[in-house]
């Protein structure tokens, strides 16, 4: 890592008056650095604030309060919000909401064209993209005929031929199979590890989590506790109390400590379950 905050959260605050003219505090006083680099998941109940949280990283939303700070660059500062949302990358849910091609490698295409790359340099984006993502062999194929891991991985591709600093990922596997998820986690991880490449990653699934370097678990507009994987979901029943479930692996290991089996704290993997239990 970096060790420098490519991201810097203090005291943001966002209000917004909902449908009955009630204000809701969808965050209320979130405080977050991101390092160059880094890998951190944000998790946390329906409302929490999350998606609102993961909005507001490429001015999307701005403040109601507080700052947000991307690259040294204010997002309240007009005169950068281009060059954010340069610097940092947007994945939804849906990707059929993000792809506008009827050939994978012209979606690809697309970013690059809008910001003016020059056309030889489209092409060795777009290629050096598709292969980041494991896609190269599908570039000349038809999107719609993709399946839904396939088309958020053209969502990525997409985003990676801009040559972000950041991706933000929301929810990004909510509409996939668990075959789709798993690709989607995976893809992400090597961006990280290979291309250095930070990534917020909103999810409401643990075990995607558990990739992470970092888990910010948030409640109701607020952060409620973060560390590493191991240190988070080793608070089974913290998680639950905010309606969160803990790793199915975590979990099991908690119920049998309380029934007196003498088990490793920390456990979080099938893998070190599966250990404890065969000792």
């Amino acid at each position: 890592m970096g060790g420098y905050p490519v991201i810097k959260i203090e005291n943001l605050k966002h209000y917004y008056t909902d449908a009955d003219g009630n204000e809701v505090k969808a965050l209320d006083g979130v405080s977050l650095e991101i390092e160059q680099g880094e890998f951190v998941a944000v998790i946390g109940a329906n409302g929490s604030g999350k998606s609102t949280l993961a909005r507001h990283l490429n001015c999307l939303l701005l403040p109601t309060d507080g700052r947000v700070e991307v690259g040294g660059m204010n997002t309240l500062d007009e005169k950068h919000m281009w060059d954010i949302r340069q610097q940092v990358g947007m994945v939804f849910q849906n990707p059929d909401n993000q792809i506008v091609a009827a050939i994978v490698e012209e979606d690809v295409a697309f970013g690059p064209e809008n910001i003016g790359v020059p056309g030889p340099e489209i092409a060795t984006r777009v290629a050096k993209a598709l292969a980041a993502v494991s896609m190269t062999d599908y570039a000349k194929h038809a999107p719609h005929l993709l399946s839904g891991g396939q088309k958020q991985r053209v969502a990525i591709a997409g985003i990676m031929a801009l040559e972000p600093k950041c991706i933000v990922l929301d929810e990004p596997t909510a509409m996939l199979d668990p075959q789709g998820r798993k690709e989607i986690v995976s893809t992400v991880r090597s961006l990280n590890k290979e291309k250095d490449i930070t990534i917020v990653y909103i999810t409401h699934y643990m075990t995607e989590a558990l990739a992470a370097d970092r888990v910010v678990v948030m409640e109701k507009g607020h952060i409620r506790f973060t560390g590493t994987p191991r240190q988070v979901f080793s608070r089974v029943d913290e998680l639950e109390q905010l309606g969160l479930e803990a790793p199915l692996a975590a979990k099991v290991a908690s119920e049998l400590r309380k029934s007196g089996v003498d088990m490793p704290e920390n456990i979080i993997t099938d893998e070190e379950l599966a250990q404890a239990l065969c000792q």
